[in-house]
C-alpha cells in the first residue's frame, strides 16, 4: 500500500491534500496537532499522528522517513498575522519561525536520503508569495517563507548536480480562500482544485508552484523586481485597507513559581504541562525554602541555571514573594500551580486579586511519582545512617 505523510494535514489546504491523497488510494498519515474534522476522511485510510512541532519530535520523522511504503510528503504546517513588528512578542516571533521554517527544514533533512535516491519520492512545502516579496506587516511571516522558498531553491540544486530526478516543489500561493488561515474556516468545495493541482504537480516533480501566476502573481513579482522600495510601501497600504491588520498583543504568557531543589522528573513534567497553555512560561525560582521551613540542598544560582536550561523554560527568574507581585512585572495571561492549593487562603485571595485582570489559574491535579520530599528524605535517612 502507498502511503503518505502530510503534516499540518488536519485544516486548510493541507486537510485537502490529504484528501486528494486518498482519492488516489494513498493511506495518509496526517502529523498535526489537532484531529481533522469526523466524516471528510474514511477513518480505514488515514491515521493521525499528534505532533507539536514546537516540541520537534524527531524520533517520530525518523520512523516515518524509515516506512519503505511512504513515498509522498507535504508540509503544510504554518501560521502567521498581519501586524506591525512591536506587535510581535519575542515568543510569537521564536514560535513562526520554528514552525514555518525550522521544524520543515529539519522534516525535509530527515526524509532527505529517501527524497536524494533512484527511487521515485514525491516531496513539497508550502512557501508563500510573501517568501518572495518583501511584505511588509507580515515580516516574520515572510522571513520564515523566504528562508523556505530558498532553502527549496539551493536543495533542488544539489538534487540536479547529483543526478537525482527526484524535486521538492515549492508552493508559494498568496491568500488561500476556504482555510483557517486568516480567520476563515474549512470549506473543501474552495480547496479542492488546488488541492489537485499541487499533488500533480508534485507527482511530476515540478520544483515552482505559484497559483494564479499569470493571473496576478507574474504582475506583482515584476513590480517588485522594478521597484522594490514602492512595491513595498503599495504592499504596506494595501494590507492597511484589507481590514487584515491584527495588532492587539495576543501571546499566551504563562508563570509559576518553585524552589526545584533535587530537579527530578516530576518537575519537568510540569513545566512540560504548563508550556503546553502557553506560548512564554516564565518560571520564578525560590531563592530558598524557608517558607515551608525546610532547607535546599542545591543553592539558588545553581537552580536558576538548571530551570533556565530546560527546553520548555523561556525566562528563569527569582521569584516574588507573592505570585500577585509578579503579575506586576511579568502581565502573565495564566498562573500554574499544583491542585494542592486550590481553596487554601493564598488562592483563594488571588482568585479574587485576578477577576479584573484576565488571568487564569490552572491547577494542575497531583500526580504520584518522583517527589523532592521523598528525595530529601532518601538522602537524610542515608546521609544520617553514614554518620552513625
Amino acid at each position: 500500500m502507498r502511503k503518505a505523510v502530510v503534516v499540518g494535514g488536519s485544516n486548510g489546504i493541507g486537510l485537502a491534500i490529504a484528501k486528494e491523497l486518498v482519492a488516489r488510494d494513498y493511506y495518509v498519515n496526517i502529523v498535526d496537532l489537532r484531529e481533522p474534522e469526523e466524516g471528510i476522511l474514511p477513518k480505514d485510510r488515514f491515521a493521525f499522528i499528534k505532533s507539536n512541532l514546537l516540541d520537534f519530535d524527531e524520533e517520530l520523522f525518523q520512523k516515518l522517513s524509515g516506512d519503505l511504503h511512504i513515498d509522498f510528503l507535504m508540509i503544510t504546517a504554518g501560521f502567521g498575522r498581519v501586524a506591525e513588528l512591536e506587535n510581535l512578542h519575542l515568543a510569537e516571533v521564536n514560535n513562526v519561525l520554528e514552525v514555518n521554517s525550522v521544524a520543515a527544514i529539519k522534516i525535509i533533512r530527515i526524509f532527505y536520503d529517501r527524497i536524494k535516491n533512484e527511487n521515485p519520492f514525491y516531496c513539497g512545502i508550502m512557501g508563500s508569495i510573501a517568501g518572495l516579496v518583501s511584505s511588509p506587516m507580515f515580516s516574520v511571516y515572510a522571513a520564515s517563507k523566504a528562508s523556505v522558498c530558498r532553502f527549496v531553491e539551493s536543495v533542488n540544486i544539489e538534487l540536479e548536480e547529483a543526478g537525482c530526478k527526484n524535486r521538492i516543489l515549492n508552493v508559494s500561493p498568496g491568500s488561500i480562500k476556504g482555510t483557517k488561515f486568516n480567520g476563515g474556516s474549512n470549506d473543501l468545495t474552495q480547496t479542492h482544485d488546488l488541492a489537485e493541482q499541487i499533488v500533480c504537480r508534485i507527482l511530476a516533480a515540478e520544483e515552482l508552484f505559484i497559483p494564479e501566476y499569470e493571473k496576478t502573481f507574474k504582475g506583482v513579482i515584476e513590480q517588485y523586481t522594478q521597484d522594490p522600495h514602492k512595491y513595498g510601501l503599495h504592499s504596506y497600504e494595501y494590507k492597511l485597507k484589507s481590514g487584515r491588520v491584527q495588532n492587539e498583543k495576543r501571546v499566551r504568557i504563562g508563570y509559576l513559581s518553585g524552589t526545584f531543589d533535587l530537579f527530578h522528573v516530576g518537575h519537568l513534567n510540569l513545566l512540560r504541562r504548563a508550556k503546553e497553555q502557553c506560548d512564554y512560561l516564565i518560571v520564578g525560582v525560590h531563592k530558598d525554602a524557608s517558607h515551608k521551613g525546610k532547607e535546599t540542598f542545591i543553592p539558588f544560582e545553581e537552580r536558576l541555571q538548571i530551570v533556565g536550561s530546560c527546553k520548555y523554560v523561556d525566562k528563569a527568574v527569582q521569584s516574588c514573594t507573592e505570585d500577585s507581585d509578579a503579575w506586576e512585572l511579568w502581565h502573565y495571561t495564566k498562573l500554574f500551580v499544583g491542585s494542592d492549593y486550590k481553596g487554601t487562603e493564598r488562592f483563594l485571595r488571588y482568585e479574587k486579586y485576578f477577576e479584573d485582570k484576565d488571568v487564569q489559574i490552572v491547577y494542575f491535579p497531583y500526580t504520584e511519582g518522583t517527589s523532592s520530599t521523598q528525595i530529601r528524605k532518601t538522602i537524610i535517612d542515608k546521609t544520617n545512617g553514614t554518620s552513625k
